[in-house]
């Protein structure tokens, strides 16, 4: 994790679940991670190819020039991103692993801007893990942002982690959250 943001809500995150895959949703505590809120955003996940930003911060979305919130996260991807994407969220979802990404943010003038998202799993009682809290942060700031908006996005590199060291399906039981 290169980001002091990244690992600032990852060590939230892993604090707050303890032994547990992941932490309810309703012990995330806002006043707490304060100064990362406008780096941060909570996806639910409605279905295999729809994860819908419930809440994003106000950072991400000025250097998308635009309100995320009830957008699908995997619009906008180049390529066969939005297929990776939607294949580490399911494993955030299902499995309750954690996922570390590093992407690219192109604008119409083919400005691009370097970022980090990571994807944490979150339960929601009756549901599993149905909530992905995360981070996206630009590693520099450029003149441009927030004057262009990001118009898709390309990952460079991925890493999945298992806090646990294995999916939770293997220790735990957890089904998955989506049908």
């Amino acid at each position: 994790m290169k980001h002091s943001t990244t690992r600032s809500l990852y060590e939230y995150w892993d604090n707050l679940r303890g032994h547990r895959p992941a932490p309810d949703r309703s012990e995330v505590e806002p006043g707490q991670i304060r100064s990362l809120l406008g780096d941060t955003f909570i996806l639910e996940v409605i279905d295999p190819v729809t994860y819908r930003f419930r809440l994003a911060g106000t950072r991400l979305c000025s250097l998308h020039c635009r309100e995320l919130k009830s957008r699908n996260i995997l619009r906008g991807w180049r390529g066969e991103d939005d297929q990776a994407l939607a294949t580490l969220l399911a494993a955030v979802s299902d499995d309750a692993g954690a996922a570390v990404l590093g992407i690219s943010g192109h604008t119409e003038r083919d400005q691009t801007i370097d970022m980090e998202m990571l994807l944490l799993p979150l339960h929601v009682p009756g549901e599993g893990c149905s909530r992905v809290l995360g981070s996206c942060v630009a590693l520099q700031q450029p003149y441009w942002a927030g004057l262009h908006p990001i118009l898709s996005q390309s990952i460079k590199s991925v890493r999945l982690l298992w806090p646990d060291e294995k999916p939770a399906f293997l220790s735990s039981g957890i089904t998955s959250s989506v049908p």
